[in-house]
């Protein structure tokens, strides 16, 4: 038996099959781990089963990525163009983590339905209702509200005790930690179907590849995804998106304020740029992101519009709504009369004013661009007879681990 989804078929799981969405896992995390000697399941992995590297949905940010991964396709069949946008009909700046945003169906769901047993756990609770929309029992919550889980709303009770740890900081490794302790504790106890975990990407903006605090986060993954390998699941890793840093030469912030820009131009809030990098956890990356998306006054066109940002240095494209929406495969009605995505080591702000950087203790590291759409797509196992030369896509995970393991 088959289930179609999105206009895609998978096959019903035969063993136990886990995907991990990383957050934040620029490819390099990976390559410099194990080159390092931490990752010592993932250099067999490496060697023995099948390892891809593939392409995110832009913007390159949490939502739309993972929405993509469980659904099996790109935001313009699910919808979620951002982790924030500007509803046009309500006049208002909200967040997309509410289900009503979703135009699609997911997977998870999908298998829910055909008998199977599901469980998702995710770090911040803000995927949280998105990840387990339309499901039929299972299993799904956050480390971030772990304390707070009940039978009724979440399918399980009493998660700290399952797993053994206390609710972690939001601003921390062990956040992305409990979400692999709880994902063992879960394969060992509850022995689930299949099993959608996703992390934070904390470690990610604050340590760059190589480094000791990145090593050490990647150590500790390396253990519990070879726990999850010893009870025989079959195991999916890739990414939401990458990561890079976002200075100038001389260490500072390099950030191109585009609601200011438009003030200049324009005046005082005639546009309105949109950052859909925005959720309530911005201490590690001040709100910055590569991708802002921007609402023109109708006295002024698209492309009037284009032809002069695009003379802004540090941006790597300036794009119409209909060009954005081909290109990145974005909801044409969800995203402004322009998109904007800046080079590797600039970042977009909206204005000076509104972004608080004190809290970074860090050279700034940050993602929306394209610059961050490389991503890893890992498979423990072999897949006989796969085309490596096409273009991957992380959301094409659950095709790995249903129609291509044997």
């Amino acid at each position: 038996m088959t289930l179609s989804v999105n206009n895609r078929s998978y096959a019903l799981p035969r063993q136990s099959v886990v995907v991990v969405c990383v957050d934040g896992c620029e490819p390099d995390y990976l390559g410099q781990a194990v080159a390092g000697g931490h990752m010592p399941w993932l250099k067999r992995v490496l060697a023995q089963g099948t390892g891809l590297v593939a392409d995110c949905v832009v913007p390159t940010f949490t939502n739309p990525n993972n929405l993509s991964i469980v659904t099996g396709a790109p935001p313009n069949v699910h919808g979620i163009c951002g982790n924030f946008l500007y509803d046009s009909a309500s006049g208002t700046e909200v967040m997309m983590n509410d289900p009503k945003w979703l135009r699609a169906p997911t997977l998870l769901a999908a298998l829910s339905h055909a008998g199977k047993s599901v469980a998702i756990v995710t770090a911040k609770d803000k995927l949280r209702k998105l990840l387990g929309h339309g499901m039929k029992g299972g299993i799904c919550f956050s480390s971030e509200k772990a304390d707070q889980v009940t039978t009724s709303d979440n399918g399980i009770d009493d998660v700290l005790s399952l797993v053994n740890m206390p609710v972690p900081s939001v601003y921390s490794a062990e956040l992305s930690e409990f979400v692999f302790a709880a994902g063992v504790a879960l394969m060992r106890t509850r022995r689930p179907d299949v099993m959608y975990l996703s992390t934070t990407d904390y470690i990610q903006h604050k340590h760059a590849p190589g480094t000791d605090g990145a090593n050490q986060f990647y150590a500790m993954m390396d253990r519990y995804l070879g726990e999850l390998d010893a009870m025989g699941c079959v195991i999916a890793l890739t990414a939401d998106h990458g990561m890079n840093a976002k200075v100038g030469m001389d260490g500072q912030p390099q950030v191109i304020y585009l609601q200011d820009w438009f003030d200049d131009w324009l005046g005082a809030g005639s546009a309105r740029v949109i950052l859909p990098i925005t959720d309530p956890y911005v201490v590690h990356h001040g709100a910055l992101g590569s991708f802002a998306t921007v609402y023109l006054p109708e006295s002024t066109t698209a492309e009037q519009a284009c032809t002069r940002l695009a003379q802004v240095p540090g941006l790597e494209s300036v794009l119409t709504r209909e060009q954005a929406a081909a290109r990145f495969e974005l909801p044409a009605d969800r995203i402004g009369d322009l998109v904007v995505v800046s080079e590797r080591f600039t970042v977009l702000g909206t204005s000076q004013s509104r972004h608080d950087l004190s809290g970074l203790d860090a050279p700034l590291r940050s993602h929306g661009g394209v610059s961050e759409q490389k991503v890893p797509l890992i498979v423990n196992r072999p897949t006989p007879g796969l085309d490596r030369q096409r273009r991957w896509r992380n959301f094409d995970a659950f095709d790995l681990v249903l129609n291509w393991v044997h």
